[in-house]
Protein backbone atom coordinates (compact mmCIF):
# COMPACT_ATOMS: atom_id res chain seq x y z
CA UNK A 1 0.00 0.00 0.00
CA UNK A 2 1.43 3.37 -1.02
CA UNK A 3 1.11 5.83 1.84
CA UNK A 4 0.52 8.91 -0.27
CA UNK A 5 0.06 11.24 2.72
CA UNK A 6 3.67 10.72 3.87
CA UNK A 7 5.85 13.74 3.12
CA UNK A 8 9.00 12.82 5.07
CA UNK A 9 10.89 9.82 6.45
CA UNK A 10 13.42 10.21 9.27
CA UNK A 11 16.06 7.64 8.33
CA UNK A 12 18.51 8.35 11.16
CA UNK A 13 16.64 9.46 14.26
CA UNK A 14 18.47 10.36 17.50
CA UNK A 15 19.08 7.63 20.08
CA UNK A 16 16.03 8.87 21.97
CA UNK A 17 13.68 9.47 19.03
CA UNK A 18 10.70 10.56 21.10
CA UNK A 19 12.13 14.06 21.47
CA UNK A 20 11.38 14.71 17.80
CA UNK A 21 7.84 13.34 17.93
CA UNK A 22 5.11 15.46 16.41
CA UNK A 23 1.49 14.94 15.47
CA UNK A 24 1.20 12.87 12.29
CA UNK A 25 4.27 10.75 13.05
CA UNK A 26 4.44 6.96 13.16
CA UNK A 27 7.26 4.71 14.33
CA UNK A 28 8.48 2.44 11.54
CA UNK A 29 9.99 -0.96 12.35
CA UNK A 30 8.76 -3.92 10.29
CA UNK A 31 5.96 -1.90 8.71
CA UNK A 32 3.93 -5.03 7.95
CA UNK A 33 0.72 -3.49 9.28
CA UNK A 34 1.62 0.12 8.53
CA UNK A 35 1.89 -0.54 4.79
CA UNK A 36 -1.10 -2.88 4.66
CA UNK A 37 -3.78 -0.19 4.88
CA UNK A 38 -4.41 3.49 4.28
CA UNK A 39 -3.00 5.79 6.98
CA UNK A 40 -4.68 9.13 6.19
CA UNK A 41 -3.61 10.80 9.46
CA UNK A 42 0.11 10.16 9.00
CA UNK A 43 2.59 12.67 7.56
CA UNK A 44 6.00 11.32 8.63
CA UNK A 45 7.65 7.98 9.41
CA UNK A 46 10.48 7.61 11.92
CA UNK A 47 12.65 4.57 11.12
CA UNK A 48 13.58 2.74 14.33
CA UNK A 49 15.64 0.02 12.67
CA UNK A 50 18.48 2.50 12.12
CA UNK A 51 19.01 2.66 15.89
CA UNK A 52 20.56 -0.80 15.92
CA UNK A 53 18.97 -2.10 19.10
CA UNK A 54 20.13 -5.53 20.26
CA UNK A 55 17.53 -8.09 19.24
CA UNK A 56 17.96 -10.97 21.72
CA UNK A 57 20.16 -10.82 24.83
CA UNK A 58 20.06 -13.97 27.01
CA UNK A 59 21.59 -13.68 30.48
CA UNK A 60 21.42 -15.21 33.93
CA UNK A 61 18.53 -12.84 34.63
CA UNK A 62 16.46 -14.01 31.67
CA UNK A 63 15.91 -12.77 28.13
CA UNK A 64 15.92 -9.20 26.86
CA UNK A 65 14.11 -8.75 23.55
CA UNK A 66 14.65 -5.53 21.63
CA UNK A 67 11.38 -4.13 20.33
CA UNK A 68 12.68 -4.27 16.73
CA UNK A 69 13.54 -7.98 16.98
CA UNK A 70 11.81 -9.78 14.12
CA UNK A 71 9.54 -12.78 14.51
CA UNK A 72 12.03 -14.82 12.47
CA UNK A 73 14.87 -13.95 14.85
CA UNK A 74 12.84 -14.95 17.90
CA UNK A 75 11.78 -18.20 16.25
CA UNK A 76 15.41 -19.09 15.50
CA UNK A 77 16.65 -18.50 19.05
CA UNK A 78 18.43 -21.47 20.65
CA UNK A 79 17.72 -21.00 24.38
CA UNK A 80 19.59 -22.57 27.32
CA UNK A 81 18.53 -26.15 28.09
CA UNK A 82 16.95 -25.23 31.42
CA UNK A 83 14.60 -22.68 29.86
CA UNK A 84 11.80 -25.21 29.47
CA UNK A 85 9.16 -22.56 28.76
CA UNK A 86 11.22 -21.11 25.88
CA UNK A 87 9.43 -23.53 23.54
CA UNK A 88 6.55 -21.05 23.81
CA UNK A 89 8.58 -18.72 21.58
CA UNK A 90 8.14 -21.04 18.60
CA UNK A 91 4.54 -21.82 19.57
CA UNK A 92 3.66 -18.13 19.65
CA UNK A 93 5.49 -17.33 16.42
CA UNK A 94 3.57 -20.12 14.69
CA UNK A 95 0.32 -18.57 15.91
CA UNK A 96 0.85 -15.62 13.56
CA UNK A 97 -1.56 -15.45 10.64
CA UNK A 98 1.36 -14.49 8.38
CA UNK A 99 3.58 -15.58 5.52
CA UNK A 100 7.33 -16.13 5.77
CA UNK A 101 7.78 -12.69 4.22
CA UNK A 102 5.92 -11.12 7.12
CA UNK A 103 7.93 -13.19 9.63
CA UNK A 104 11.14 -11.73 8.21
CA UNK A 105 9.91 -8.16 8.67
CA UNK A 106 7.31 -8.10 11.46
CA UNK A 107 8.70 -7.19 14.88
CA UNK A 108 7.91 -8.42 18.35
CA UNK A 109 7.38 -4.86 19.54
CA UNK A 110 5.16 -4.01 16.60
CA UNK A 111 2.83 -6.90 17.32
CA UNK A 112 2.60 -5.89 20.97
CA UNK A 113 1.94 -2.22 20.18
CA UNK A 114 -0.80 -3.11 17.67
CA UNK A 115 -2.57 -4.46 20.76
CA UNK A 116 -4.96 -6.71 18.89
CA UNK A 117 -6.70 -9.48 20.87
CA UNK A 118 -5.03 -12.17 18.75
CA UNK A 119 -1.50 -10.73 19.00
CA UNK A 120 0.61 -13.82 19.83
CA UNK A 121 3.57 -11.82 21.13
CA UNK A 122 1.17 -10.39 23.70
CA UNK A 123 0.08 -13.88 24.72
CA UNK A 124 3.68 -15.03 25.06
CA UNK A 125 4.97 -12.09 27.06
CA UNK A 126 2.00 -11.94 29.43
CA UNK A 127 2.21 -15.68 30.12
CA UNK A 128 5.97 -15.42 30.74
CA UNK A 129 5.53 -12.52 33.18
CA UNK A 130 7.47 -10.04 31.06
CA UNK A 131 7.87 -6.35 31.68
CA UNK A 132 8.07 -3.66 29.00
CA UNK A 133 10.42 -0.67 29.10
CA UNK A 134 8.76 2.41 27.59
CA UNK A 135 10.55 5.60 26.54
CA UNK A 136 8.55 8.82 26.81
CA UNK A 137 8.92 11.85 24.54
CA UNK A 138 10.42 13.87 27.41
CA UNK A 139 13.30 11.40 27.80
CA UNK A 140 11.96 9.62 30.87
CA UNK A 141 11.22 5.92 30.94
CA UNK A 142 8.88 3.63 32.81
CA UNK A 143 8.41 -0.12 33.25
CA UNK A 144 5.01 -1.72 32.71
CA UNK A 145 3.89 -5.26 33.44
CA UNK A 146 2.99 -6.97 30.16
CA UNK A 147 -0.41 -7.85 31.61
CA UNK A 148 -1.23 -4.15 32.11
CA UNK A 149 -0.05 -2.80 28.75
CA UNK A 150 -3.00 -3.70 26.50
CA UNK A 151 -6.22 -2.12 27.72
CA UNK A 152 -8.62 -3.10 24.94
CA UNK A 153 -8.97 -4.01 21.27
CA UNK A 154 -6.23 -1.97 19.54
CA UNK A 155 -5.75 0.06 22.73
CA UNK A 156 -2.81 0.33 25.13
CA UNK A 157 -1.16 2.59 27.70
CA UNK A 158 1.25 4.34 25.30
CA UNK A 159 1.05 8.13 25.33
CA UNK A 160 1.81 10.30 22.25
CA UNK A 161 5.48 10.01 21.37
CA UNK A 162 6.08 7.13 23.77
CA UNK A 163 7.85 4.07 22.42
CA UNK A 164 8.29 0.43 23.44
CA UNK A 165 12.04 -0.05 23.77
CA UNK A 166 12.44 -3.61 25.05
CA UNK A 167 10.79 -6.64 26.61
CA UNK A 168 12.35 -8.42 29.60
CA UNK A 169 11.37 -11.99 30.46
CA UNK A 170 12.58 -13.21 33.88
CA UNK A 171 14.50 -16.46 34.09
CA UNK A 172 12.17 -17.85 36.76
CA UNK A 173 9.30 -17.75 34.24
CA UNK A 174 11.43 -19.34 31.53
CA UNK A 175 12.15 -22.32 33.82
CA UNK A 176 8.49 -23.07 34.53
CA UNK A 177 6.50 -26.05 33.31
CA UNK A 178 3.81 -25.04 30.88
CA UNK A 179 0.85 -26.08 28.77
CA UNK A 180 -1.05 -24.24 26.07
CA UNK A 181 -4.23 -24.51 24.03
CA UNK A 182 -5.18 -22.60 20.90
CA UNK A 183 -8.35 -22.72 18.83
CA UNK A 184 -8.93 -21.42 15.31
CA UNK A 185 -11.88 -21.83 12.97
CA UNK A 186 -9.56 -22.84 10.14
CA UNK A 187 -6.19 -24.62 10.14
CA UNK A 188 -4.18 -21.45 9.52
CA UNK A 189 -6.72 -18.93 10.79
CA UNK A 190 -6.59 -16.17 13.34
CA UNK A 191 -6.79 -17.33 16.96
CA UNK A 192 -10.26 -17.53 18.42
CA UNK A 193 -8.68 -18.29 21.78
CA UNK A 194 -5.06 -18.69 22.90
CA UNK A 195 -4.34 -19.82 26.47
CA UNK A 196 -1.14 -20.63 28.35
CA UNK A 197 -0.69 -22.06 31.82
CA UNK A 198 2.60 -22.15 33.73
CA UNK A 199 3.70 -23.67 37.02
CA UNK A 200 6.93 -23.45 39.01
CA UNK A 201 9.02 -26.65 38.84
CA UNK A 202 8.87 -27.25 42.59
CA UNK A 203 5.84 -25.19 43.51
CA UNK A 204 2.08 -25.54 43.75
CA UNK A 205 1.29 -22.27 41.96
CA UNK A 206 -0.60 -21.80 38.72
CA UNK A 207 -0.56 -18.87 36.31
CA UNK A 208 -3.24 -18.96 33.61
CA UNK A 209 -3.30 -16.49 30.71
CA UNK A 210 -6.29 -16.00 28.39
CA UNK A 211 -5.94 -14.02 25.16
CA UNK A 212 -7.44 -13.73 21.65
CA UNK A 213 -10.90 -14.45 23.03
CA UNK A 214 -10.74 -11.38 25.26
CA UNK A 215 -10.34 -7.71 24.37
CA UNK A 216 -7.33 -7.52 26.70
CA UNK A 217 -5.09 -10.18 28.23
CA UNK A 218 -6.46 -11.89 31.32
CA UNK A 219 -3.98 -13.48 33.73
CA UNK A 220 -5.07 -15.43 36.80
CA UNK A 221 -2.46 -16.11 39.49
CA UNK A 222 -3.05 -18.83 42.07
CA UNK A 223 -0.67 -19.57 44.96
CA UNK A 224 -2.00 -23.12 44.89
CA UNK A 225 -3.62 -24.95 42.01
CA UNK A 226 -7.40 -24.47 42.38
CA UNK A 227 -9.89 -27.26 41.99
CA UNK A 228 -11.92 -27.47 38.79
CA UNK A 229 -14.95 -25.65 40.21
CA UNK A 230 -12.96 -22.72 41.59
CA UNK A 231 -11.19 -22.24 38.26
CA UNK A 232 -14.46 -22.29 36.35
CA UNK A 233 -15.91 -19.71 38.74
CA UNK A 234 -12.99 -17.34 38.14
CA UNK A 235 -13.65 -17.46 34.40
CA UNK A 236 -17.41 -17.05 34.84
CA UNK A 237 -16.75 -13.97 37.01
CA UNK A 238 -15.08 -12.09 34.15
CA UNK A 239 -17.15 -9.09 32.96
CA UNK A 240 -19.29 -9.69 29.89
CA UNK A 241 -17.62 -6.90 27.96
CA UNK A 242 -14.16 -8.47 28.27
CA UNK A 243 -15.08 -11.23 25.81
CA UNK A 244 -14.24 -10.39 22.20
CA UNK A 245 -16.88 -10.61 19.49
CA UNK A 246 -15.89 -10.94 15.83
CA UNK A 247 -16.39 -13.40 12.92
CA UNK A 248 -13.91 -15.80 14.54
CA UNK A 249 -16.14 -16.41 17.56
CA UNK A 250 -18.93 -15.10 19.73
CA UNK A 251 -18.39 -14.18 23.39
CA UNK A 252 -20.36 -17.25 24.53
CA UNK A 253 -18.31 -19.53 22.32
CA UNK A 254 -15.06 -18.07 23.57
CA UNK A 255 -16.11 -18.32 27.22
CA UNK A 256 -17.05 -21.96 26.67
CA UNK A 257 -13.67 -22.70 25.09
CA UNK A 258 -11.84 -20.89 27.88
CA UNK A 259 -13.51 -23.00 30.55
CA UNK A 260 -12.89 -26.21 28.63
CA UNK A 261 -9.23 -25.48 27.93
CA UNK A 262 -8.59 -24.14 31.43
CA UNK A 263 -9.51 -27.49 32.91
CA UNK A 264 -7.33 -29.31 30.37
CA UNK A 265 -4.38 -27.07 31.21
CA UNK A 266 -4.96 -27.41 34.96
CA UNK A 267 -5.14 -31.20 34.71
CA UNK A 268 -2.05 -31.40 32.51
CA UNK A 269 0.09 -29.27 34.79
CA UNK A 270 -1.05 -31.08 37.93
CA UNK A 271 -0.10 -34.35 36.27
CA UNK A 272 3.34 -32.94 35.52
CA UNK A 273 3.07 -33.18 31.72
CA UNK A 274 5.11 -30.78 29.62
CA UNK A 275 4.00 -29.31 26.35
Amino acid sequence: MDLNTITDVVRRPPDRPGAQWREGDAWLAGGTWLFSDQQPDLRRLVDLTALGWDTLVPSDAGLEIGATCTVRELYALAPPDDWSAASLFATSCEAFLASFKVWNSATVGGNICMSLPAGPMITMTVALEATYTLWAADGSERTVDAADFVTGDHENVLTPGEILRRIDIPVRALRKRHAHRRFTLTHLGRSTLFMIGTRSPDGDDLLLTITAGTTRPIRFAFDAVPDAEALQQRIDALPEDVWFDDPNGSPDHRRHLAKHFAEEIRTELVAGDRR
